[in-house]
């Protein structure tokens, strides 16, 4: 059983922190300046909590969040004269929040449990397969946004296992914060990969039919 934690929760209504992304952020609100300030004189660490419907009735109390969650490290920080700080957080792993603890500091801290990856398909094989085919439909989707091998270069670089992938293609393509936190709450990688692989599709057939007219009128008359 993984150990539980105590960390610091920032919930926001459109941002969900994938394991091995990077996500930066302008920190200006009072409690969450605090927040920061606590988290470099500990250990870092902080998770990035998807606000649920309904949050802007509780927002500046303890508005309700998804129970899981991205934990990230803290890797830059630069603090502004007037007290706001710019951050740069490390996805770290996925967290199950077990319990939210009672209100000692201006933000929510709570109580978790960290999420390993698991690989319940028996063909890891298959797995693998599956993975490479991804990385095409991603390669597709950039090469339509006049993105090149850099970008894809970047994500990949040195990195084999299909969980790490999955997750940075699900944080590199994925825009909608309802589908991003769907990818996160999938800790088996098979569903995981099912769910982000359905996006790029969809991504995919809605870029050839923004294409398709120009592509009918570009014929020339003489």
């Amino acid at each position: 059983m993984s150990a539980i934690i105590r960390i610091p929760i920032f919930p926001l209504p459109d941002v969900v922190l994938f394991p091995h992304t990077l996500l930066p952020l302008h920190i200006f609100e009072p409690r969450y300046r605090q927040m920061v300030r606590d988290c470099l004189a500990g250990d870092r660490r902080l998770a990035m909590a998807l606000l649920k419907p309904g949050w802007e009735k509780d927002y500046y109390g303890r508005p309700p969040i998804y129970p899981i969650a991205g934990a990230g490290e803290i890797i830059q920080h630069e603090e502004l004269p007037d007290g706001r700080f710019n951050i740069l957080l490390r996805g770290t792993m996925r967290i199950g929040i077990t319990a939210e603890l009672p209100a000692d500091k201006p933000y929510q801290v709570a109580r978790a449990r960290p999420l390993p990856d698991r690989y319940l398909d028996a063909n890891p094989v298959a797995l693998v397969a599956r993975v490479e085919r991804l990385k095409v439909f991603y390669l597709r989707i950039l090469s339509e946004v006049q993105k090149g091998q850099g970008e894809i270069a970047k994500i990949f670089s040195g990195v084999k296992d299909p969980g790490i992938i999955v997750d940075r293609i699900a944080g590199a393509a994925i825009a909608d914060a309802e589908t991003r936190q769907q990818a996160l709450e999938a800790i088996d990688v098979a569903r995981r990969l099912a769910i982000v692989q359905d996006h790029l599709v969809s991504v995919l057939a809605h870029l050839s039919d923004r294409n398709a007219p120009a592509e009918r009128g570009s014929g020339r008359q003489n």
